[in-house]
């Protein structure tokens, strides 16, 4: 491509991938978390705010149950993360949505929090589901311990020593979350309620909030266990081991019908990651650009092949990730540096590597640009609302089905495999199920989850119309079968937001559920995806992100504040955090300090 061909191509509109290719289910379930998830748009903001987060309460006794309060500063704004920790036999610990008492239950609420207040959570956040929630209380949430890593490191903590972080590259959190509610369920604030608040209009960034407080909770109780334990040795836990330490999450179906419920949302999100993608191949690399690249690579080659799971499939796509980087490594060094440089890398990528490979090459893309691609977190929320046009010709919406919905048409739902799975909601938890639709009860009670049968459907419904009535509108065909006329909305709607469906047969024998809660997840940030079974994985979110005493950083500090991607275990030295792994902040603090007591002694 000549300079001219270049400069052209950088005034022209942006290219981005088609539907067909991205909305694959395989691709959604290679997603990694990049700039634009939630908890990294969210510690963006808090540093750049300056939020302040203080204790305010903390009322734990020597074994560490009772009442936690973090007051949360912003500036627009109050409010206060509510904490509730209590004893938990062993035997009413459970991760699944079913289960009725926790080691920690927490709410985040609007506000101040007085003394009458506190006594209303105190009877409620308790019981989550079955509580009578306050309508100030924006997040709702409750977590259970790691019980071997906590236990592990109260003990190192109490005898004067940092834990080792190879528990933390195992199971990287103190505690994991079983559901982090928001949107008005259980009598919590509505979301409607945030959409001109500052702090929290962005999809989700509530529930992160109510995450990165918890993780803030989890430092400061495992630390006060260990004084309580032993108060003349305790130490504190190192800050490179702070930041190592994330908040885990266990997550099973129940996040797939968001996916398909929402999908002028889901197209918003991902439209957004593609415009940075797109935006990150129109840069003209420099040296400095192609060696961040390489670094960055380097970086998540080692954080892969530090992340353990014992789910064989994760294991061997991580695998094959891993072992497919070097290559990239060897492209880049030898490559020319020219103009269209990631172009032909992405061009590469597509043709040589694993999809998940291709995914991180996107995702480190975009990891370059932050003055091109921050502005779009500002983009990820839409006002939802599937239109309907009932003027229409008919065989126009005929035309429309056939040209954006392809993929659902060349389905075969009537086979064994092609209709092997349904989708119902369990009686006991109202919680998203699979059945084998030949072998289990309840197809009577299936849910419409998968749209590629119904579009199918649909379209042989309009097809047939048709031919009875060639200039029919829209209109007409609706007033004769009314039950097609959610799909028709979702058609008409969708053909402008042709990233709101995903390309799969959800019915499908080969379909794998766990790939819809990857895409979601990796939206969120989760990190160190570890899928226990086809249908439930735990994940890890804000490992390796700064800590409340840092969100005040200077403005010059703030380029390694948001580099905090693909995190790297700490290496300790005699016991101590090894000086090679703390941040360039930290070591000029302690290098400062050296100079100090230097110049006393002296």
């Amino acid at each position: 491509m000549s300079n001219r061909e270049w400069m052209l191509a950088q005034l022209s509109p942006l290219s981005l991938r088609p539907a067909d290719d991205v909305m694959r289910l395989e691709r959604l379930g290679s997603l990694h978390a990049c700039r634009l998830s939630f908890v990294r748009t969210l510690v963006r903001q808090m540093g750049r705010q300056r939020w302040q987060v203080s204790r305010v309460r903390f009322d734990l006794d020597e074994n560490g149950y009772g009442t936690a309060v973090y007051r949360l500063q912003t500036p627009y704004g109050r409010y206060h993360g509510v904490m509730f920790a209590q004893a938990l036999d062993d035997e009413r610990r459970s991760d699944r949505v079913i289960a009725e008492a926790w080691d920690v239950t927490f709410g985040m609420v609007e506000g101040e929090v007085d003394d009458s207040l506190l006594a209303q959570m105190a009877a409620n956040i308790p019981l989550q589901e079955a509580g009578r929630q306050h309508p100030r209380v924006l997040v709702l949430s409750r977590a259970n311990k790691s019980l071997r890593n906590f236990a592990y490191f109260v003990e190192a903590l109490a005898s004067g020593k940092q834990p080792d972080p190879a528990w933390l590259t195992r199971v990287g959190y103190l505690y994991r979350t079983t559901a982090v509610y928001g949107n008005g369920k259980f009598g919590i604030a509505d979301f409607a309620r945030l959409h001109e608040n500052p702090d929290f209009r962005r999809p989700f960034s509530a529930q992160m909030a109510g995450v990165y407080l918890l993780r803030h909770f989890s430092i400061e109780q495992v630390e006060h266990l260990a004084r309580c334990q032993s108060p003349e040795t305790a130490c504190e836990l190192a800050t490179e081991m702070r930041r190592y330490l994330g908040i885990g999450n266990s997550t099973g179906l129940g996040m797939a019908p968001f996916l398909i419920n929402h999908p002028q949302l889901i197209a918003q999100w991902v439209t957004q990651r593609e415009t940075a993608l797109a935006l990150a191949q129109r840069q003209s690399p420099g040296n400095e650009e192609r060696e961040r690249l390489i670094t960055l690579t380097r970086r998540a080659i080692q954080h892969l092949a530090e992340t353990v799971t014992e789910d064989a499939e994760q294991s061997e796509r991580n695998a094959a990730t891993v072992a497919a980087l070097p290559d990239v490594l060897n492209w880049l060094e030898s490559a020319p540096l020219e103009e269209d440089l990631w172009h032909q890398l992405v061009a590469w990528s597509e043709r040589t590597l694993p999809l998940e490979a291709q995914e991180l090459i996107n995702t480190l893309l975009i990891e370059l640009y932050p003055e091109q691609v921050d502005p779009l977190e500002e983009q990820m929320g839409v006002h939802e609302n599937l239109d309907l046009e009932p003027d229409m010709p008919l065989i126009r919406l005929r035309q429309l089905m056939e040209t954006f919905y392809g993929w659902a048409l060349e389905q075969d739902y009537t086979s064994p495999d092609g209709a092997y799975w349904f989708w119902y909601r369990s009686t006991e938890k109202e919680e998203p199920r699979l059945g084998i639709r030949h072998e289990e009860s309840g197809v009577d009670k299936e849910v419409p989850i998968a749209m590629g049968p119904r579009v199918a459907h649909s379209h042989a419904a309009v097809c047939a119309f048709l031919d009875e009535a060639p200039r029919a509108k829209v209109v007409d065909f609706l007033l004769a079968k009314p039950r097609h006329k959610e799909i028709i909305r979702r058609v008409q709607t969708l053909v402008k937001a042709t990233y709101g469906d995903i390309h799969a047969n959800l019915w499908h024998r080969e379909m794998k559920p766990m790939h819809l809660l990857r895409a979601k997840l990796a939206f969120f940030g989760a990190s160190r995806f570890d899928p226990k079974s086809d249908r439930w994985v735990r994940i890890t979110l804000f490992q390796g992100a700064p800590l409340v005493e840092e969100l005040n950083a200077e403005p010059e500090d703030l380029t390694h504040f948001d580099d905090w991607s693909f995190p790297l275990e700490p290496r300790l030295f005699n016991g101590a955090v090894h000086p090679a792994c703390l941040s360039p902040q930290h070591l000029h603090e302690k290098s400062l300090q050296q100079s100090v007591e230097g110049e006393g002694s002296s």
